[in-house]
């Protein structure tokens, strides 16, 4: 009898690959796959803990499982196994804290959930589940977590995409190198480690013959790309792209863009230090590559920036966006913000409120700051009480929320192509699924296809628009 499987997966798109990754090594593994958890001989939650609420509700879905396995007879023999984020970051904790887990495993052992779940069925092959990687982060036989992971994909990596025909998200490299100190994901994902260009391709190629639209480029640090494979002295974290030192991310969108067919390539979470005039114009030049840029700035304030160690400083930001402006027509920049981090003074807010009514990001958000265990600024003085974040946080976004209606209202007349995401509904390329606003087109469009569209009105952060 064959093996079922249910998957529950939470977090972030970069998450969603690594589910995409396990789903696709236990269809080779000859399990059967089910949308419905009571019918699983094994149900894995893979887990997202980059901030509390995360956290919450990755805890929340593990003792739910438990729950309903524990008041379901016919569940009663089902193994629960804890992937993810929450068991890399928290693998010395959770074996004691969850004794009703069968398995806890990382991110080196989405490859090996075929084995695991057969050894936890009573196989005996522990040679195929041993931690080769790295030593575990304790003795209990229900951790396979490595403590350092070295995992990253390839195109050759089976894979069974949980996304919409029509787009998909390509990793083009795990982990990250930098030490913002409000940051845990170094401590979860590793350092920046990159996959070859000829991978990224070749993986391109195969989902755009496949009918994918739009690919969406994603990473911890995705402007890092190939640099840390450079063969002279790496690149240090502040380093701008430079391709002719080796492959980077300006030389990938170009070996992208030569592929045969009608898609959108786009960038997410790109870190401005290491932006360069050779990217800019590489996006303006692209036709295919979306002029959208996901850049997450954090602040403005000089104060802030240091405190939070993102090795730039807000003359850099300013001057660099000034660039991206002039240099890629039409661009539709992402950003978001942290408000209420230890330290910050009124100064400090009144400073990234100025600028970003000076800037006026076409699509942007605002946290407020989330105390994680295990980060510097955790331990740092100054922590702001929480109404004073509430506050400011609710006064940065009522500024961006009246950005984002201006800027609506500017598209209003204009001609736009849109990809359509389901029966009446399309994003623009200044869009990211599942992140920005969309549009309300005819309901006759096709559903995966591309459309000319002129907008008509808009209502919030969504636009409405005819043929």
């Amino acid at each position: 009898m064959q093996t079922t499987v249910g998957l529950i997966s939470l977090g972030c798109a970069k998450n969603l690959i690594d589910s995409e990754v396990m789903i696709g090594h236990l269809a080779q593994s000859g399990m059967l796959l089910t949308p419905d958890a009571e019918l699983a001989d094994v149900l894995i939650i893979n887990t997202c803990s980059f901030i509390d609420m995360a956290k919450t509700e990755s805890v929340n879905a593990i003792f739910e499982a438990v729950k309903d396995r524990a008041e379901n007879e016919e569940r009663s023999r089902q193994k629960i196994i804890v992937a993810g984020c929450l068991s890399q970051r928290f693998a010395k904790d959770l074996p004691g804290i969850m004794p009703e887990v069968d398995a806890f495993i990382g991110l080196d052992q989405i490859t090996k959930v075929g084995p695991i779940i057969e050894n936890l069925l009573g196989k005996k092959n522990d040679a195929e589940v041993q931690k080769t990687e790295g030593p575990s982060a304790t003795d209990d036989p229900r951790d396979f977590v490595t403590l350092k992971p070295q995992y990253i994909p390839d195109y050759s990596t089976p894979r069974m995409r949980l996304t919409p025909d029509h787009f998909a998200y390509v990793k083009i490299a795990e982990g990250c190198n930098h030490t913002c100190t409000f940051c845990i994901i170094p401590q979860i994902r590793g350092r920046h480690r990159s996959r070859t260009q000829d991978s990224v391709v070749q993986e391109v190629k195969a989902l755009v013959a496949s009918g994918v639209k739009e690919i969406n480029l994603i990473s911890q640090d995705t402007t890092y790309f190939g640099m840390d494979l450079w063969d002279e002295t790496r690149p240090k974290p502040n380093s701008p792209v430079d391709s002719s030192k080796g492959h980077s991310l300006a030389s990938l969108l170009r070996e992208l863009n030569e592929i045969p067919g009608d898609f959108w390539v786009r960038l997410l979470y790109t870190h401005p230090a290491h932006w360069s005039d050779e990217l800019i114009e590489t996006i303006a030049q692209c036709d295919k590559v979306a002029k959208y840029v996901d850049i997450p700035l954090q602040h403005i304030s000089d104060r802030m920036l240091t405190a939070m160690k993102r090795v730039t400083s807000g003359d850099y930001i300013r001057d660099l966006l000034r660039r991206m402006r002039k240099g890629i027509p039409n661009l539709g920049i992402r950003t978001t913000f942290i408000v209420g981090f230890p330290g910050e003074t009124e100064e400090d807010f009144t400073e990234l409120l100025e600028f970003i009514e000076e800037f006026r990001f076409e699509r942007a958000g605002v946290f407020s700051y989330s105390k994680e265990e295990g980060t510097r600024a955790n331990k740092m003085d100054g922590h702001i009480h929480h109404a004073t974040k509430k506050s400011r946080w609710s006064r940065s976004m009522q500024a961006l929320q009246r950005i984002a209606s201006e800027v609506n209202q500017e598209q209003v007349g204009k001609a736009v192509k849109v990809l359509v995401e389901q029966p009446g509904v399309a994003r623009t390329e200044w869009d990211a699924p599942e992140i920005d606003g969309s549009v309300h087109v005819p309901d006759d469009i096709p559903v995966g296809s591309f459309a000319e569209v002129t907008i008509k009105d808009w209502r919030g952060y969504d636009l409405v628009a005819a043929r």
